[in-house]
């Protein structure tokens, strides 16, 4: 072979190697678009491929046993709450590589990005480990049981990207849902245990005021922000309720909904709120500004969290102990087809992001 023949070959693989390596590169650092991300308290995260409705990934880290879910702005992070762990894991998306871990306290569960994207708020609750401890003589000294002798939740916030700790703020018991309002100077939390929305600075985390719903419902959980900012919902598990609120909190209506409600959200022009009602195995629809119930879809067991498709066409649920996704029609409100395959999945969020009970707004 002569020497030209030889240079030329050199460089043909040299070229191949480098595309090659170009792909791979793009392939394993690319932003995922057009995905559903569960969290699956059995120890495992799973990535849907919205345009085929499969599970296209599943990785399941050491340690990690993920409940509260949410994806970064820019698509990049993933981040989990983990009961097992006392912490929230923070995920590079292109190949959900476990970055690092954020420490909070015992019994984490929700997590919610600020609507600026800049900030992400944690909850965990100090109490459930005292519960979990004493679980025998809580049961036989009921004297003691009091849930406000508890130690009360926290709520921990990080600055996206760098994660550095910012402030923690001090809420009620039992601490579910958090949301914001849509300029992000507040914070609201869903206490249960106290069957109150607190109210916090955003900012600096410095709790404002308490609303008592307590004449309304029992056991607050979902907490969601209108589109426009104007109205806000809250599910109350006990009692079976949905509230609507105006901007200060101020209960506007409330109706019964199916039993136990938690996750709640506005579709995207604000005129439907969807909830998701766990032990009756329903999804419920319900007019704005009437709160009269459109629909209601038959779901699986525990299907506690939801979220649209970026395009508002479809709905997925997470259900847990059905150990499936659920997708249903947003319009006609037909369930579509079920995703088999999950361990306890907790809750799901899309990117882009979307309109759901752990998502937008």
């Amino acid at each position: 072979m002569t020497a030209s023949k030889n240079f030329f070959w050199s460089t043909m693989i040299a070229l191949a190697a480098l595309v090659g390596g170009l792909f791979l590169w793009r392939h394993f650092t690319r932003v995922p678009t057009g995905v559903a991300y569960v969290s699956e308290e059995g120890g495992a995260i799973s990535i849907i491929d919205l345009k085929n409705l499969k599970v296209i990934r599943r990785v399941q880290p050491e340690d990690i046993a993920p409940r509260g879910i949410a994806v970064t702005f820019d698509g990049r992070y993933l981040i989990t709450s983990n009961k097992n762990t006392s912490d929230v894991a923070v995920f590079s998306t292109p190949s959900l590589r476990l970055l690092r871990r954020l420490h909070l306290g015992h019994g984490p569960e929700f997590v919610k990005m600020n609507p600026a994207g800049t900030r992400l708020f944690a909850t965990f609750e100090p109490a459930a480990e005292k519960e979990g401890h004493a679980a025998q003589a809580a049961n036989n000294q009921a004297t003691n049981s009091d849930d406000d002798q508890d130690p009360p939740a926290q709520v921990a916030s990080f600055q996206v990207g760098d994660w550095t700790e910012g402030p923690v703020s001090t809420a009620g018991q039992e601490t579910e849902g958090i949301e914001f309002s849509r300029d992000g100077k507040l914070m609201l939390v869903a206490n249960e245990a106290q069957d109150t929305i607190g109210v916090f600075d955003a900012t600096s985390g410095t709790h404002l005021r308490d609303v008592n719903v307590k004449s309304y419902g029992s056991r607050p959980r979902g907490v969601k922000v209108s589109p426009e900012g104007d109205a806000y919902v809250v599910t109350t598990e006990a009692s079976g309720t949905l509230l609507l609120m105006d901007a200060n909190l101020n209960v506007l209506k409330s109706v019964p909904t199916a039993a136990k409600p938690y996750g709640v959200a506005f579709d995207r022009s604000g005129r439907r709120i969807f909830v998701a009602a766990a032990l009756a195995r329903k999804l419920q629809v319900f007019s704005r500004d009437s709160l009269q119930l459109l629909a209601e879809v038959p779901v699986g067991q525990r299907c506690w969290h939801f979220t649209f498709t970026p395009d508002d066409s479809r709905i997925l649920m997470a259900c847990g102990r059905s150990n499936n996704i659920v997708v249903i029609d947003a319009n006609s409100y037909t369930p579509l087809s079920t995703i088999e395959g999950f361990k306890l999945p907790w809750g799901i969020v899309t990117y882009p992001r979307a309109y759901g009970s752990l998502g937008l707004p």
